[in-house]
């Protein structure tokens, strides 16, 4: 099968070991989708809890537990991954543990809302943190002519996976008449089985980077605290990174708001039931159909321009959500406009990941590189704990006006960050770093 991949794959240096990672990028959807998203929100709510009031108020508690024990340990563990060279076990070890997690999340009754936190805070940690080491994997996948092409055919395998488990749920729901989501538990196991067969070429195929037998020596939880410092006091050699990072936290505070409520705004424009899936498919749809675009000519205009594109489509989008709910236009015979929006949205989402972490990746020293991506994954999961809260403070308190406006800031002010940041010499201090850890 792998001496016959498709034309993504040809020309690459490494095509099995890309075509391997990109099967975890597909693996993890399932969570992402399914536990994070779509499903286990709702069953949380309406079976675990069984009151939506309370339900939000613990759903969203769990979630920020969760976004905030990642923000602490993903710069030590992209240190310490570097530092031993134990990145694919630690990447392998999480996805293992969130598969089994998601699997019991299954035997959640009704009422048992304590131990639906207890399998998914730790779940999801597991989840966020391997979503930081695949990334950190795409430096050595990859030269910097490629690298936003791999990074979009990731992103693509990704939604291939999402558009194929919606229609497995779609038809679960169609077929067996799961509409009750006390009848959702199968999907939970569907979720974790997926992820565990899915995440097993990479654990075969990918390859780890060689040991740095010095630092294995020198002791690899120590050693990575150290780097971790070092790091931070040696930020201003990394000045192009340390803005863009800026600039992903703004504009990543708006697009973790969408991941977490593009459900409760679709409702809120008078999508219910079966819309909501069909939507939940259109958006897939979309954004996987964006990431294959992109990797067709990311590379050849540049990230940084790729990333203001994104930025564009999604001020435009979440402005024209804005304008309608001002007007009063939502919900009832204007549905059509959240579908036609909704687009908009799908083609931020499918544009804007794959963008920034190859920027991420320009940027990384060869030998930092999961300790740099531990910074990113660091601002983009504060980024959701911080700007999920405050969208749906304000969405509660004040309104749906004010909290839309709020959301389309995140990323107006995102793109007015990024027009500083300089891809030439970001590339530059990523060299002239490696070059001066040769020489020691």
């Amino acid at each position: 099968m792998l001496s016959k991949l498709p034309n993504p794959f040809r020309n690459l240096d490494k095509p099995r070991e890309v075509f391997a990672w990109g099967l975890y990028d597909l693996a993890n959807q399932s969570f992402t989708l399914l536990i994070i998203t779509l499903l286990f929100p709702i069953y949380f709510k309406t079976v675990a809890v069984g009151d939506e009031q309370r339900g939000d108020a613990l759903w969203s508690a769990g979630v920020s537990a969760a976004l905030f024990t990642v923000v602490l340990l993903s710069p030590f563990v992209g240190a310490y991954a570097d530092a031993c060279a134990r990145r694919k076990l630690i990447l392998m070890t999480t996805g293992a543990v969130c598969s089994l997690l998601t699997i019991l999340l299954a035997i959640v009754s009704p009422g048992q809302w304590w131990l639906g936190l207890l399998l998914f805070i730790p779940a999801n940690v597991c989840y966020q943190l391997g979503e930081n080491l695949l990334a950190s994997f795409l430096p050595a996948l990859s030269t910097p002519r490629t690298i936003g092409r791999i990074s979009a055919i990731g992103w693509s395998m990704g939604y291939l996976g999402s558009l194929i488990l919606l229609l497995l749920v779609i038809s679960g729901v169609q077929f067996l008449n799961w509409l009750d989501p006390i009848h959702w538990r199968w999907f939970f196991v569907l979720a974790g089985a997926w992820f565990f067969i899915w995440m097993i070429p990479a654990g075969i195929v990918v390859s780890e980077p060689k040991p740095d037998h010095q630092n294995v020596k020198s002791g690899g939880i120590k050693l990575a605290i150290n780097r971790f410092r070092s790091t931070l006091r040696e930020a201003s050699h990394f000045q192009q990174l340390k803005r863009f990072l800026i600039a992903f936290f703004i504009y990543g505070l708006g697009v973790q708001t969408m991941i977490a409520f593009a459900a409760i705004l679709a409702s809120d424009f008078g999508i219910q039931e079966k819309g909501l899936f069909v939507f939940t498919l259109q958006i897939a749809v979309t954004a996987g159909g964006t990431a294959i675009v992109v990797s067709k000519f990311q590379d050849r205009i540049g990230v940084k321009p790729t990333i203001a594109i994104f930025l564009v489509i999604w001020i435009l989008s979440t402005g024209g959500l804005l304008l309608t709910k001002s007007l009063g236009l939502a919900g009832g015979s204007n549905q059509w406009i959240f579908w036609v929006l909704g687009n908009g949205i799908g083609i931020g989402l499918g544009g804007i990941g794959t963008s920034s972490r190859a920027m991420v990746g320009l940027f990384a020293p060869t030998r930092r590189v999961g300790e740099f991506f531990g910074l990113w994954g660091m601002t983009y999961k504060l980024a959701g704990a911080i700007g999920v809260l405050s969208f749906g403070q304000v969405k509660a308190w004040i309104g749906d006006v004010p909290a839309l406006l709020l959301l389309t800031s995140f990323f107006a002010l995102g793109l007015v960050m990024l027009i500083s940041v300089s891809v030439p010499r970001g590339i530059r201090a990523a060299k002239q770093a490696d070059r001066q850890s040769a020489t020691v």
